[in-house]
């Protein structure tokens, strides 16, 4: 694949990710009231659900989709900051932002497959309460699990770390505008806010909702410019490291 094709990839994926994440978040905040349901009691969470149908459940199918697409979009963001020698920062930002999205597949995946089950059986008209309290001890296992621990924690952390090392590759480049690169560290803090949440730092989580909406902007930028500009020469300091190293007497 050419530079050109590779920049035309790259710029369509920007724009149609986050793009798609956006809609679907906007959607599930509608139908769902997501994310603030997720704080409601276990059985007003599998009521609400069940109560969204099969548009909720296509809703959370294309947001794990979207979840999917963030792998390829990285690989080819590294393809275009990378020319023909990729600095270790960049490598090392390709390897989290692969994470991020593996890790926010994994915490969607559970909404459109496992939920629609557990909201049938708590729900069910004969239910025992031995099958309600099953029921419950799945959902909050898998929440707490696939939800907090892997999309939540593990997905803030590695999207704040992929974010912040691709905008030092921004700044450090001309490739891109440099106050992409800028906005973009702004940006990676505002994401990793979402990790003290569970501490209690409520604040975190409002920080974090609003930085992923501002962020999924942010890639879209990237990814018009991408499409419109023609492709710039890679300055030296694209294949000079990253990180300074010693120098010898």
């Amino acid at each position: 694949m050419n530079t050109l094709a590779i920049r035309r990839a790259a710029g369509t994926l920007l724009v149609i990710v986050p793009l798609g994440f956006t809609v679907c978040f906007m959607l599930l905040l509608q139908l769902f009231e997501y994310p603030d349901i997720l704080r409601q009691p276990t059985g007003d969470v599998l009521a609400k659900f069940a109560a969204g149908g099969p548009t909720l459940i296509a809703v959370w199918y294309a947001l794990t989709l979207a979840a999917v697409g963030f792998i390829p979009l990285t690989i080819l963001v590294h393809r275009v900051l990378a020319g023909r020698d990729a600095p270790m920062l960049l490598w090392v930002a390709t390897a989290f932002g692969i994470t991020a999205g593996l890790a926010q597949t994994l915490g969607f995946l559970r909404w459109p497959f496992l939920v629609p089950h557990l909201a049938q059986s708590y729900l069910a008209p004969g239910a025992t309460e031995a099958q309600r309290a099953a029921a419950g001890m799945v959902f909050e296992a898998f929440h707490i699990y696939a939800g907090m621990a892997v999309g939540e924690h593990l997905g803030y952390l590695s999207t704040s770390v992929w974010t912040l090392l691709i905008a030092i590759v921004i700044i450090r480049t001309a490739l891109l505008p440099r106050w992409l690169g800028l906005s973009g560290a702004v940006l990676a803090l505002g994401i990793a806010t979402g990790l003290v949440e569970p501490a209690g730092w409520e604040l975190g989580g409002m920080i974090n909702a609003y930085s992923y909406l501002v962020w999924a902007l942010w890639l879209i930028t990237i990814g018009v410019i991408l499409l419109v500009r023609r492709a710039a020469p890679v300055v030296a300091e694209l294949r000079a490291p990253l990180l300074p190293q010693s120098v010898a007497p």
